[in-house]
This record gives C-alpha cells, sequence and structure tokens, in this order.
C-alpha cells in the first residue's frame, strides 16, 4: 500500500501537496519508520526531479519522523550538495542519524563520515579528532590524526573507512607531506581495517575513495623502514588486492597487478628480505610463506586458498574461494567470511558425486542464525562439476551489491585436481593448526575412536583467541535423566585444548587419538551441556 502511494505521489506536479498528503497518509497507517524507509529505498524513481522536489519539501517541512525520513530516503538515490546543509542537520537527530548518513555518502562523504563519527566516535583520539574537524580546528588536525592513526589497528571497519574519509586520506598522500611514516603507515592500516569483516560487512567497497587509497599507500610503501611490523603491513595489504574484497574494487585493466608487483619490488628489496628472512617466530614464518606465494594471478578457472591473516590480528583462517580469479565469497555474500580450510577442504564437502550435496561455503559474522549463510549445491554432472541452487539471505540497501548468482560449470577433472592440491596444502599451516588437521584426519579415517563413546567430532582447529593451543570440540551424550517427558540424553560439548609443548605436530596427534582409543573424553574436557 505505502509502495503505491509513494508511486503516485512522485509523479505529482505539486511537491507541497504531494507531502501534505504523504504526511496525512502516514499518519493514518501509523507504520513503524523501518518499515517506511525500506520501502521508500525501493520504491522506482522515474522523474528523478519531481522525486527531488518532494525530498527536499518533506526534509525541509516535514513534521513526522516518518514523512522527513521518507525524504531521506530518496535524497539518498536523488540528492544534490546543495542538500548538504539540511542532511548535516536531520543527521543529528537518532531516528534519522542512519538515513541521513546515507543520503550524505551519496553526495559529500567526508560531511557524511564527520556526521557519523559524531554520533559513534569511540576512541578519545577519535573523538578529538572530529571535535576539531567540525570546529574547523585546521592547525591542530595533522597531530590528532597521528595519534588516531598510530592506533588504527585497534579500529572497527566502519570507523575505519569513516576516518579515512574524514580527513579526505587519499588527498593527503597527494601532498608535499605524504611521505611521513606515520601517515603511510597509518593508511595501510586503515585499509586492513576497512577490508576486514570482523564487523559484520567489510567497508572498503562502500569507500568511494578506496583505489586512491591504495594508489596512495603503495606510491609512498618504499618510505617505510624495513621492519616485521612494515612488512606484515604490505603483505596484509598484498593479500587483500589478490583474494579480499579489495580485488572487487573499480579498478582500470592493470591497475590492482601494477600496485600488487609495486608492493613486491619493495618487499624483494635487500633489507626487507633480510628482515623476513632472520625473523624469528610465528609471526615472521607467517610473513615468509605469504611473502612466496604468487599473489596478483591465479591459473585455472577454480582455486581455494587458504588465507591466514597477520598473526597479531584476529585468528581468522579461511578458504577463499576465486572463480575465474575473482573471489567468490565477498562478491556474492559479503556478510561474512569464507569457512576454513577444515570445514571446506579437508572434510570433502567440496568433492563432487553423482548425488547432489549442499554445502555451506560462507557464515554470516554474526552467525547463520542471525543474518545467513551462502550455500550451493554441488553435483557431479558428467565430464563437469556443477555448482548451482544458491542459497543466501537477501543484502540490505546499505551494502555493496552483489553478485548474480547463476550455475557454474567446471571441468571435473581440474576441479578434482584442484581440490588434491589444496587438500595436500600444508604450507599455510603452524604446528598447532597442523596438529588439528591430523587429530581430525584421524577421526575420519577411524571413527569409531568416538562412536564407542557416543560422542562426534564438532570441529577441530585452533583457539581463536589463542592461536598456538589446539582446540578439539567433541559432541558426546550425557547420561540420561529423568526430564519432564521422561529420559532424555541430552548433548554435551567437550572443549578439549592441547597445549603446544614442542614436539611434532604428528606425534602430538598420535597421542591424542591413542587416549581417545582408551579413555572416555567426557572425563578430560570443558563440558558445556547442550539440548
Amino acid at each position: 500500500m505505502l509502495a503505491e502511494l509513494l508511486a503516485s505521489l512522485l509523479t505529482a506536479s505539486d511537491a507541497g501537496c504531494a507531502a501534505d498528503e504523504l504526511h496525512r497518509r502516514l499518519a493514518e497507517l501509523n507504520g513503524p519508520p523501518g518499515s517506511v524507509l525500506h520501502v521508500a529505498l525501493g520504491v522506482p524513481i522515474e522523474d528523478p526531479g519531481r522525486a527531488r522536489a518532494l525530498a527536499r519539501h518533506l526534509t525541509r517541512t516535514g513534521t513526522g519522523l516518518s514523512a522527513v525520513g521518507v525524504g531521506l530516503a530518496l535524497l539518498a538515490r536523488v540528492g544534490e550538495p546543495e542538500d548538504v546543509p539540511y542532511l548535516k542537520v536531520l543527521g543529528q537527530v537518532r531516528d534519522l542519524h542512519l538515513i541521513a548518513v546515507q543520503a550524505l555518502d551519496a553526495v559529500d562523504p567526508a560531511t557524511a563520515a564527520l556526521v557519523w563519527l559524531g554520533q559513534r566516535a569511540g576512541a578519545p583520539a577519535v573523538r578529538e579528532l572530529v571535535d576539531a574537524l567540525a570546529a574547523g580546528a585546521e592547525p591542530a588536525v595533522p597531530r590528532l590524526l597521528e595519534s588516531v592513526l598510530r592506533e588504527a589497528d585497534g579500529l572497527g571497519p566502519e570507523p575505519a573507512r569513516r576516518v579515512a574519509e574524514a580527513v579526505r586520506l587519499a588527498e593527503l598522500l597527494r601532498t608535499d607531506g605524504a611521505g611521513e611514516t606515520w601517515l603511510v603507515a597509518g593508511a595501510g592500516q586503515l585499509l586492513c581495517r576497512m577490508s576486514s569483516v570482523d564487523d559484520y560487512w567489510s567497508q572498503v567497497r562502500l569507500c568511494p575513495a578506496a583505489v586512491d587509497l591504495y594508489e596512495g599507500f603503495v606510491a609512498h610503501a618504499a618510505v617505510l623502514p624495513p621492519t616485521l611490523d612494515h612488512c606484515a603491513l604490505l603483505l596484509s595489504v598484498a593479500q587483500e588486492l589478490h583474494s579480499g574484497p579489495s580485488h572487487l574494487l573499480a579498478w582500470a585493466p592493470g591497475q590492482r597487478e601494477a600496485l600488487l608487483g609495486a608492493l613486491k619490488s619493495v618487499l624483494e628489496r635487500p633489507a626487507w628480505r633480510a628482515v623476513l628472512v632472520d625473523g624469528e617466530g610465528r609471526r615472521a614464518e607467517w610473513a615468509r610463506h605469504l611473502a612466496g606465494q604468487p599473489l596478483g594471478g591465479t591459473s585455472g578457472r577454480l582455486r581455494i586458498e587458504a588465507a591466514v591473516l597477520d598473526p597479531q590480528r584476529r585468528g581468522i583462517v579461511e578458504a577463499r574461494i576465486l572463480i575465474d580469479g575473482r573471489p567468490l565469497v565477498p562478491e556474492a555474500f559479503g556478510r561474512g567470511s569464507a569457512d576454513s580450510p577444515e570445514s571446506l577442504v579437508d572434510s570433502g564437502a567440496l568433492r563432487a558425486t553423482a548425488e547432489p550435496r549442499e554445502v555451506r561455503l560462507a557464515e554470516a559474522y554474526c552467525t547463520e542464525g542471525c543474518c545467513g549463510a551462502l550455500y550451493v549445491t554441488v553435483r557431479r554432472d558428467g565430464d563437469h562439476v556443477v555448482w548451482s541452487d544458491w542459497s543466501r539471505p537477501a543484502a540490505p540497501s546499505l551494502a555493496p551489491p552483489l553478485r548474480e548468482l547463476s550455475e557454474y560449470r567446471f571441468d571435473a577433472a581440474a576441479y578434482d585436481a584442484e581440490l588434491v592440491r589444496a587438500e595436500r596444502d600444508h604450507t599455510w599451516t603452524w604446528p598447532a593448526r597442523r596438529t588439528a588437521r591430523l587429530i581430525a584426519a584421524g577421526l575420519r579415517d577411524r571413527p569409531e575412536l568416538l562412536t564407542r563413546w557416543g560422542a562426534r567430532l564438532g570441529w577441530a582447529g585452533t583457539d581463536f583467541g589463542r592461536p598456538d593451543l589446539t582446540a578439539v570440540v567433541l559432541k558426546c551424550r550425557t547420561a540420561p535423566t529423568i526430564g519432564r517427558h521422561g529420559e532424555v540424553a541430552l548433548w554435551q560439548h567437550i572443549a578439549w585444548y592441547l597445549p603446544e609443548d614442542g614436539t611434532d605436530p604428528e606425534d602430538r596427534a598420535a597421542v591424542a587419538l591413542r587416549r581417545l582409543a582408551t579413555e572416555d573424553p567426557r572425563t578430560y574436557g570443558e563440558g558445556v551441556a547442550g539440548g
């Protein structure tokens, strides 16, 4: 009903009369503002001029949240720079804040960022920077920006994007002072944070200046001192350009590949290579491994790569799927990272048979039960493997557009060869993770080790906050108890941790499997009862 009303009012010649009618009808409908905005963002606009006139009348003379919200939703699609002063004011109203910011995003990203940060700046350093920008205190901005950028790795994805936009960081990287180490390193950290899915949607594709930011960072990367921190930063940026959401930006032909080549050239300089060669610890091992990977190009239609983030960041490990060189999950889903190599590769989930199998490729950052997951059906069809019958939640209006998902066909021999290659690739692992993979493989080969105890494997990997701790989660039946509906046996999740002790992963996995052969796992894990 509301959609039809808006469509008819958008064709009215008198914006004032149309606005009055909308006010009256919205009062009759008495619907929640959120549902009104959803409809307004999707209603077809055939005449942008009339839609703009109605939107301005609503935002400048409206008396109700729903009516003003409709005006803002229309301006998010047809607004112009002259609307900015009104949008800035309406952005201070709590119930209209996000839709006003969305409208500003379309015409003035820097102002949009400042309004957003004005409501959501968390860290004291960010608050001081925002206050200085809002007050026009230009002399204080460089000092405050330096303070923020030195702690940039602690920002969430959207705060990182908004800081970059508020200070016009891409423009700063083109100025005479662009060679400042703190500015270059901070720009790289912001790009890494913007590419992250730590907070639902990756933000880098929502940043209009992202391509220029990458160009500016790479142009000045060589001014950074060759340290392990800076090696890790350059490699993290390269990894995201290669297979992360940043791959999907609007690059000119060859532009992204040129940036990757420039980063590789810096890392191959003698002083930088010495840091990589001489570094000790798991972070140095991670850096050496990533530096040896062919970042930039892939061969074959399907490529599955285990992507391990900088060990000093959150412990996400995902099986990034590239089809025709493009990362599938950020383009087709975007709400979270791809599932782990253990879930997609080691388990055999992607192996194709004549019997169709539904496979989960990715889960929303907030969990599947909240915002969904990406599923595909895999089947073998003669000399081909087919991915079809996709399932995913619809993307909200504030998210980047998602790729249309049709049927994908792969040469079966090449597909099988790629899965075998990915299964045999252990180069990305570290001792605790390799121990977990070996335990899981042993349990797949000898299922009786768990079935004898009425147990099954939940997952095996490394603890999220402690990556050098092997974690095995088992599901075991508890002893029967008498409940409201009679005798029941609940599932109990057993979290079994194996600290690193310096022995070979093969030996540690063998010891763990021998223990399972002789001892009930319910006696040595940290149990959590469940249904």
